[in-house]
Order: C-alpha cells, then structure tokens, then sequence
C-alpha cells in the first residue's frame, strides 16, 4: 500500500504542478489563433479547468473573435450567468459582457493577463507596446481597457497649432461652436469642427502652458494645466487609442503613461501612483459670432492644420452626437438623467458638482451653493454655454442680455476671467466644463452632487 500511495504520488504531482501562469496564458492566447479547431480547442480547456478568472480573456476575445455562442456559453458556464446572447449582434453580446465585468469588479482575471493584453494589443498595433506589458503599474482594471478602434495617434494632437486672426478665418460660420480659451488677457478659439478630428491641443495661452482633452465619446473638453512641480517641462499629451468605460485614455510623451481624460490622473504606466492630478483651467463653448463679438481680437485655429481631414461641420462625430445610444460600453444609472444628457461639472471647488444643462434652456443665471463656496452660473442650453463664478451670497437674476446679470438692480458684466460689478466688485472665474451625463455619473456620482435634477 505504502508502495502505491508513493506512485499514485509521483504520478499525481506533475498533473498537480500542471497549470503555471504561463500555461494558462498560453492556452488564453491560442483564443486569438487564425486557426479555428485551435481557438475551439482553447475555450474547451477554459472551460475544463473551471475557473471565473478566465472570463476577461473570453471577453477579450468576443470583441475579436467569431466564435460568438461558444464564448458566450463558456462565460454563462464559468461565472454562472445567463447567456447574454440572446438578440443582437456580435458587438451587443461583446457589449453586454463587458458591462457584467464591469459591475463585477470581485471576479479577477488569472495571473499574467496583463501579459496576454499586451500581447493581443501589439498585435493591432506594434507602438501599444510602450503602453502595456506584463507587470504594468496600474490603478484601473486593465480588463476594462478596450480598444477604440484608432492606432496610437491615429487621432493626432495638434501641439503648437497654427493660429489666424480673426479676420482671417473665413471657413467659419457665425452660429457654429468654438471651444474660447482666455488666459492673462490672450484669447483662443478652438473650432469643434477641427477638435472633432484631433480631440488633443498642447499649446501655450497667456504664458500658460496647456493641453484641451477633448473627448468627444463623453462630450467633455477639459483644459488642463500642464505644468506640474517637480517635473522640469510641462507635459505633452496625445492620444492612446484605447478607451476606459468609453472615456479616451490620453498619455503623455515624456513617460507613455496612461491618463484618465476625466480625471487628469495617471492610471496606467510609470506615473501610476505619483499623485499627480493636473489642474483645470475655465474654457467654455459658445457661438463663433458671439466670442468674436466679446474677443475681436481673438486668435483661432487655423484650419490649414498639416493634417488631411474633412473638417466640415458634423464630421466625424455627426451621428453619434445625434443618437442616444453609446458607442463603446460603459454602465450608468439612467434613473435621473439619461446618458447623453449634457451636464455642466464644476471643477476645483474641492468637491464634485453637475448641474444639468436643462437648467440653462433659454438662457439662465443660477446663484448656488457647492460645498464651502457660493458659485454664479450663467449659461445658454442652446450652445452648451456656462461659466461659473465665485460669489459671495448675493443673489443674480437675468438682465437684459445674459452677459449682463443683475443683482441688486444693477447690471453686472460677464467676463471670461471674473464677472464684474459696476462699483469695482469681481468674482473670479471657476474651472468647469460640460459633460455627458454617463461620463460625470461614471466617475464622479458616487462621491459628487447633482443639483437640480428632475
């Protein structure tokens, strides 16, 4: 007996020693093999082995792979699921899985995912190789980073961009929308027809150095400083052409990190950890015509930019701004706003608030409340327009134009930098910007505050 029990033991230990992480990446990779008796063969042994932690890679491969039915039953089998491929197409059932593994943070992928990730995006691409690799730092899921669709710079950022006096630009239309810039008295317009192409501008306004990320899947642009202490030189960003729960994940140049869009922190890379958090700056959009007419001397990005695009209005993004529906997967609480419902967000106030745009539908002043500081709010729905302002507790109201608030029965001024009283009184300019709701709500509703909503 004695003399089986060490057999069976010597026998036993290699099948036991088996599975090593390198194994099981192996096997997760052959998911991606141009043969199909290999992939088949490869989601077989997945599901033999009988573990949750594979369902990131047979995610993966949905959004890849033709074997539709067979991941999705592997997936159902190792989580305990339903299937979810019942009506749709290949991207709903890729979709709708990405969106369990996002309300599912408990279920880990296997050791040496982050390896098979890397591998799988090199494979698209042989420049995400500076993004990914095994071992990467990271403080967000890598299994929920997705590509969107675009090679690295594949939408490139317009760095030092050419820019024209006003006069001078005559491609523009007076109603059509421009992202104004002012910083120590020099005044940018950034057309969103041109942005709509490159959604990154490194530049240098009133001595500043900046960058507008500007992501057009969550309807955000949000100017950020680039200058930060203990760094030398400011950074230069630039798209990544991946995507987090349908936000641009941007990266700088210096270090290949990878940067939450919304946010302005690395979350992926070598500056992952640092505690860097970029600072916002006020940039607000509204009709070419009326920043001209406020800006005459106004600089505007020419649109001569080096690049081939079809910079007429409505391109690239047209349909998508148009639809209700997201174009890439990410979970949001639809019960008080819907997802493409445009809020403005109010930055570095030291807490987190959105009001809806709705509030501003025929042009509104609103005097609130965020956190510690009381804030004036004057906006426009129709051309997505709010500048926020620090006050003191007095009330405003509506004026004869809306650049013209009243308080106290005299007319106050609006400028971009602070609004103005007529016995010498300003309060200064706050940083915002306006938002889809799903983007604000995905990253700030937990710990944020949405006033006024229906």
């Amino acid at each position: 007996m004695r003399v089986l029990a060490l057999f069976l033991l010597v026998l036993l230990a290699p099948a036991a020693r088996a599975e090593t992480a390198t194994s099981v990446v192996e096997t997760a990779f052959d998911l991606f093999s141009p043969v199909a008796p290999v992939r088949q063969a490869a989601i077989e042994a997945l599901v033999r082995r009988g573990n949750g932690d594979a369902s990131a890679a047979l995610i993966l491969a949905l959004r890849f792979m033709p074997e539709q039915d067979k991941l999705d039953a592997a997936l159902s089998k190792l989580t305990g699921g339903p299937s979810l491929a019942t009506g749709g197409d290949h991207w709903d059932v890729w979709s709708r899985w990405m969106l369990w593994q996002e309300t599912h943070p408990e279920v880990m992928p296997f050791e040496g995912f982050d390896d098979l990730l890397a591998r799988i995006f090199r494979s698209i691409d042989a420049n995400f190789a500076v993004f990914l690799e095994a071992g990467v730092r990271h403080e967000i899921r890598l299994e929920e980073i997705t590509w969107g669709g675009v090679y690295k710079d594949g939408i490139p950022a317009l760095t030092n961009p050419k820019l024209i006096a006003a006069k001078d630009a005559a491609y523009l239309t007076p109603d059509e929308l421009v992202f104004g810039v002012e910083i120590n008295g020099d005044t940018r317009a950034y057309p969103l027809r041109i942005m709509d192409w490159h959604e990154m501008f490194n530049d240098v306004v009133g001595g500043v150095p900046v960058s507008l990320a500007y992501c057009t899947l969550c309807g955000s642009g949000i100017l950020f400083e680039t200058k930060v202490d203990g760094r030398p030189e400011p950074f230069v960003f630039g798209s990544s052409g991946f995507l987090y729960r349908s936000n641009k994940l941007m990266y700088d140049t210096a270090t290949h990190s990878l940067w939450n869009q919304f946010t302005g922190r690395p979350v992926v890379g070598e500056l992952t950890g640092s505690g860097l958090e970029l600072a916002t700056r006020p940039v607000v959009i509204t009709r070419w015509t009326q920043w001209q007419a406020a800006h005459p001397a106004t600089k505007v990005l020419d649109i001569e930019t080096g690049h081939n695009r079809d910079y007429r209005p409505g391109r690239p993004y047209g349909k998508y701004f148009g639809s209700p529906d997201l174009m890439f997967p990410a979970h949001v609480d639809q019960s008080r706003l819907k997802q493409k419902d445009f809020v403005f967000a109010l930055r570095g106030a030291g807490a987190e608030f959105a009001w809806p745009l709705q509030r501003f539908e025929g042009g509104a002043v609103i005097t609130d409340r965020a956190g510690a500081i009381d804030v004036v709010l004057i906006g426009d729905a129709a051309t997505r327009t709010v500048r926020a302002y620090k006050g003191d507790g007095r009330a405003f109201t509506k004026g004869a134009t809306l650049d013209r608030p009243v308080s106290e029965g005299r007319a106050w001024q609006v400028e971009e930098s602070a609004l103005r009283g007529p016995g010498g009184e300003s309060f200064p300019r706050l940083p915002g910007h306006v938002a889809y709701w799903f983007a604000w709500s995905g990253y700030f509703g937990a710990k944020g505050t949405l006033v006024g909503a229906p």
